[in-house]
């Protein structure tokens, strides 16, 4: 083992280097392309025995990953943002065809307008593709996230495809130390892949149901990936257990920080959290009993994981850095949803913040654990609120007038 100071690309590069894949399919585009080029150089320079096509566009890229998954070799590839919208059509295809794949999702805000940082419209569209998705904080985890992934997509009780997400800049350009398990050690965790079933295999073909085919048949395959992606909650758990054994690493379906005597939690995913940790930690400083949960795995969404952490709370705080036009914050929603039914259930605020890399600030931190200690005092639930400073608000009535002078 070895520690070096690498960029969340590098270690997503890494994590594929370990895990000795046989084919990327690739196309490049920001803030994704350091992947492919580490890869690429490595390959080149006979580091690592693997094949590389660049291809023409993303949508040919999933369309060829998946084609060699099913062949019974690993694949992986990588995209961010307009380009995981652009071989959308292919996600639900390559997920319904029950292929093992990992990919990458550097996350990278949607136009228009345009923007190169990060929020989670991109990833979080795929959700209901088939896709399963491991979404990261640090560096480290995005390395050791890909050998899990390929652990859990293999898996005979899964075959399903996974995303690995990270934020574009704040993660995938910023360099943190981390630990590169020994060839030999990631070997013992993540074998060669040897499918038992694959469409080269006449003898043990694999159910497909890519033909046309009516409802009551469509239906069925739909529920086996419902079912797939349910088992591999239990997977998971399995597999987690073993990395930790192997490398002393600990990845559950959820983090909790400071979250079990909290009366006030936060809810969060992905690079920012590092963020909101902050703020749980000086609202603790001046008596606040305040705690953060970290969404790490959002599909399967890990349902009973989430109702257990927040239980006992007096009120919890989703912090969304997404927004579903219309409707407002998407995993506000899904927590929402998951503890409905739940007696003694804590209150609820949605904030959204973070859309385009926009920072949130101690300040706004502080604005959601005091809003949080008032709506536990009053019970009276505001609207959901877009995070955004006096300053900024300052700044855009700056441009807007500097631009009606144009």
């Amino acid at each position: 083992m070895t520690k070096e100071m690498l960029t969340g690309n590098a270690a997503a590069a890494w994590g594929v280097r370990l895990a000795e894949v046989d084919y990327i399919p690739a196309y490049p585009i920001t803030p994704q392309t350091e992947i492919i080029e580490t890869l690429a150089k490595w390959i080149s320079d006979g580091i690592l025995d693997a094949k590389f096509v660049t291809v023409d566009s993303e949508h040919s890229m999933i369309t060829a990953a998946g084609a060699a998954s099913a062949t019974g070799v690993r694949v992986f590839t990588a995209t961010s943002s307009q380009g995981l919208l652009y071989g959308f059509e292919m996600l639900y295809s390559v997920a319904g065809w029950r292929v093992p794949l990992v990919m990458v999702n550097v996350s990278r805000g949607l136009s228009a307008p345009i923007t190169l940082e990060p929020d989670h419209n991109d990833i979080l569209a795929a959700r209901d593709s088939g896709f399963l998705q491991i979404h990261c904080e640090t560096c480290q985890e995005v390395l050791d996230s890909i050998l899990m992934a390929y652990r859990l997509a293999e898996d005979e009780r899964v075959l399903l495809p996974v995303f690995v997400n990270m934020d574009g800049f704040h993660l995938s350009f910023t360099r943190e130390p981390v630990e590169i398990p020994d060839l030999e050690k990631a070997r013992k965790f993540l074998p060669a892949y040897q499918p038992k079933h694959a469409f080269f295999k006449a003898s043990q073909p694999m159910a497909q149901g890519v033909a046309v085919i009516g409802g009551p048949a469509y239906s069925y395959f739909k529920y086996q990936m419902h079912l797939a992606c349910i088992k591999a909650l239990e997977v998971y758990r399995e597999i987690s257990e073993e990395f930790y054994k192997n490398f002393g690493r600990s990845y559950n379906t959820i983090e909790g920080y400071m979250a079990d005597d909290a009366e006030y939690i936060m809810v969060m995913s992905n690079s920012f959290s590092t963020l909101g940790k902050a703020a749980v930690k000086s609202a603790r400083a001046k008596g606040i009993k305040a705690g953060l949960l970290r969404l790490r795995l959002l599909r399967p969404f890990p349902e009973s994981d989430i109702v257990k952490a927040i239980k006992g709370a007096k009120v919890v705080a989703v912090v969304d850095q997404n927004i579903s036009i219309g409707k407002g914050g998407i995993l506000h929603s899904e927590i929402a949803g998951a503890i409905c039914n739940q007696k003694d259930k804590p209150l609820m605020l949605s904030f959204v913040g973070g859309l385009g890399g926009k920072n949130i600030s101690p300040q706004e931190f502080e604005f959601i654990i005091h809003s949080m200690v008032k709506l536990a005092d009053t019970g009276e639930i505001p609207a959901p609120r877009l995070l955004y400073t006096e300053t900024e608000w300052k700044e855009m009535d700056r441009l807007k007038k500097t631009a009606g002078k144009l």
